[in-house]
């Protein structure tokens, strides 16, 4: 059953039991309703109590239902809480641990609330590109105050009972309790079985001592920081309609607006990546219950920039690791620097110094294979050179103990060859971390032909641990990240040699939504990195071709920011790209030198050809099986590039601008003599979807 009901005594208990966050789908919904009537003709019942099974009084909607018939099937959520108002006896939700979205909304019809401390309130809606739809924008404002209300439903972000309780006037709650929740709903109900008329939210007013001012500075400072989601400042005009307007117009207007935004590419995208994010755990030959390897303990190769920003991962979350290096120097430069990126986060209110010392106090160092021997899992993250992780993995397989796992961090080489290093290859994975590894969100987890299942199970758990979006990918030169980002490159260098300024490249793309343009990224990350990868092409796949641009900036040394020049110019100290004359001649010089006359390239040319190259590779990797799944590939450019997440990431993107005109762009590519018509060439998958009016997803 998705809702239970019982008698206390005199009253009815009606407990929400819909796991894992008791989602208000449609028979949990029916079961509230079927609760209410059986509660209202049984003439021994005085009250009704409303809670939630297990860990959720309720976190909202059904993510199973979403974008179902039966999302909004009756009883709908309105149609409930109508219910709930219309209710002749007391309603009292119980509140506790989690209540956000619809479950909000839920308790806002009740006529009475009482909730347990530490519960994490929220209306979310925001987040996939939406408002409250069920009255949270007409009645938040009414026991919260409008400030209030308004900031939690702008930022969807989750607020303490406690907090809310403490504040002002509110009429949010009416008990805020430490023990048993039931219990102090149940005393509550009591009190107020006799009490009449029983008061509704409804019936409060929206207040703000000077809200014509306040809303004005709310539509100013929301706009200009929502500039591409649209939901945010509807979100402002809604809570403007809870001050202005009768109650029931202003539920009308919220759910006309509710309506509009569900229909906008900008939601759709949204709900996109929050279903894409849950999908990325799902591997369908590792089920959810497979025993995981007990890991405690962590050895990290290697103390450089990525090495010991892997180790920080780890030491976040209390694990104790031991960092290995060949030289002492190199051990004394990692250490410092964790301890320095700690010292920052301490200057910024953003860690005590109690927590970096225990942080710090979990990390050993050693020049010494020897003394990873008791570590669980070893994390390999040195020089990207098939060589050098050959010497390490052979180490490795000599010293760590039967059932440990092996992992390199390689972003580009051979999982199955590294594996091969070993008499273990059952135990050797791929993780790769994006730099800074303490910060980016994604981790490539890559599977090789002889990964063991409980490995791959352990290391998905381990980076949901350390709060990694973790992304599987079978084997290939660069997983599918960097697979897919050296044909994003590779356009931005044709895009030069045609008539393009990196400068007009950048700004094309980051007006589409990037977080950085491919010229800044390539400055950011070092030109060098991607120079050495060249240059394996050059011998592995002679056939594949690049703008020669790339190449002379580095001979010029001009390898980013490291170096203060690369495709742009800086200041010491300073990040900020300052467009070069130099490379601007350079660019010039070999246009001149393959005879190419400079044509105008407009921004949405830019645009289609660095984003049409993506999907055109991510076809091809969901087609290989090197991606589970298109929403998968999605991840990776939201969580690792800097995709825009109101695009909803390349292959989402490319369903919605229609993947047969999608083809029609690659085929207009195709016919660019500078171009690569080779690559131009749809990939099968994608053909195959265009032409029979099909999506990725």
């Amino acid at each position: 059953m998705s809702a239970t009901y019982e008698l206390r005594g005199n009253v009815a208990v009606i407990t929400l039991n819909n796991p894992p966050v008791n989602g208000l789908g449609h028979a949990t919904r029916l079961g509230i309703t079927q609760g209410l009537e059986k509660a209202e003709a049984d003439s021994a019942v005085k009250a009704v109590v409303i809670t939630g099974a297990g860990n959720a009084f309720s976190g909202g909607a059904d993510i199973k239902e979403f974008g179902s018939p039966k999302a909004m099937a009756e009883p709908n959520l309105l149609s409930v809480i109508a219910a709930v108002e219309a209710s002749s006896k007391p309603v009292v939700a119980a509140i506790h641990s989690v209540c956000m979205g619809g479950g909000l909304e839920l308790a806002l019809g009740c006529h009475y609330r009482v909730a347990a401390k530490g519960t994490q309130v929220a209306l979310p809606e925001v987040k996939l590109g939406l408002l409250p739809g069920a009255g949270g924008t007409q009645r938040l404002p009414r026991v919260l105050g409008v400030e209030t209300a308004l900031n939690m439903i702008v930022s969807g972000e989750p607020v303490k009972s406690e907090m809310l309780a403490s504040l002002p006037g509110q009429k949010l709650f009416d008990k805020l309790v430490d023990g048993d929740v039931v219990t102090a709903a149940l005393a509550l109900a009591a009190e107020v079985a006799d009490k009449r008329p029983l008061p509704l939210v409804r019936n409060l007013k929206a207040k703000h001592p000077n809200a014509d001012g306040y809303l004005q500075f709310a539509r100013n400072s929301v706009g200009a920081m929502s500039r591409n989601y649209p939901a945010p400042l509807q979100c402002v005009e809604a809570v403007a309609n809870a001050v202005y307007k009768p109650f029931d117009e202003g539920m009308r207007l919220e759910l006309v607006a509710f309506q509009a935004l569900m229909l906008t590419p900008e939601s759709r995208a949204l709900r996109h990546v929050f279903m894409a994010e849950r999908a990325t755990s799902k591997i369908p030959d590792v089920p959810a219950d497979t025993p995981v390897r007990d890991v405690k303990k962590l050895a990290i190769i290697g103390a450089g920039t990525m090495g010991g920003g892997i180790a920080m991962n780890f030491l976040n979350a209390g694990m104790p690791v031991v960092m290995l290096e060949m030289k002492q120097e190199a051990l004394d430069r990692g250490v410092a620097t964790i301890r320095k990126n700690y010292e920052a986060q301490v200057k910024k209110g953003k860690l005590t110094q109690e927590k970096l010392d225990v942080r710090m106090g979990l990390l050993t160092t050693t020049l010494n294979y020897g003394d990873l021997k008791d570590a669980d899992m070893v994390i390999e993250a040195v020089f990207e050179e098939m060589g050098v992780k050959e010497k390490v993995f052979k180490a490795l397989d000599e010293v760590m103990k039967p059932g440990a796992i092996l992992a390199s961090n390689t972003s580009t080489l051979d999982v199955n060859q590294i594996a091969a290093f070993t008499k273990r290859p059952q135990d050797v994975i791929g993780t790769h971390f994006f730099s800074p590894a303490n910060v980016m969100k994604l981790l490539e987890v890559i599977r090789g032909e002889k990964t063991a299942k409980d490995v791959l199970a352990t290391v998905m758990a381990l980076g949901k641990k350390i709060k990694k979006t973790c992304v599987v990918s079978g084997v290939c030169d660069g997983f599918i990240g960097n697979r897919m980002i050296e044909q994003y490159s590779r356009q931005g260098g044709f895009l030069l040699e045609e008539g393009a300024t990196p400068e007009q490249v950048d700004k094309a793309i980051e007006k589409f939504g990037f977080a950085m343009g491919p010229f800044r990224m390539g400055d950011l990350a070092g030109n060098d990195i991607g120079w050495y990868i060249r240059k394996r092409r050059y011998v592995e796949q002679p056939e594949m071709i690049y703008s020669k641009t790339a190449d002379v900036l580095c001979e010029m040394g001009r390898y980013g920011q490291k170096t203060g020049a690369g495709w742009y110019d800086y200041k010491p100290g300073k990040r900020d790209a300052i467009p070069s004359k130099e490379v601007v001649a350079m660019i010039e010089k070999v246009r001149a030198e393959k005879g190419i006359t400079p044509r105008k390239i407009s921004d949405q040319e830019i645009v289609q050809r660095l984003v049409y190259a993506l999907v055109n590779e991510g076809a091809k990797i969901l087609e290989e099986g090197i991606a589970l799944r298109a929403s998968d590939i999605d991840m990776v450019y939201l969580t690792g590039y800097g995709f825009p997440a109101f695009r909803g990431g390349p292959m989402c993107y490319a369903d919605t601008q229609g993947l047969f005109n999608v083809v029609a762009s690659m085929r207009r590519f195709q016919k660019n003599p500078r171009d690569d018509a080779k690559f131009w060439e749809p990939a099968p998958l994608l053909a195959k979807l265009a032409a029979e009016g099909k999506t990725f997803s």
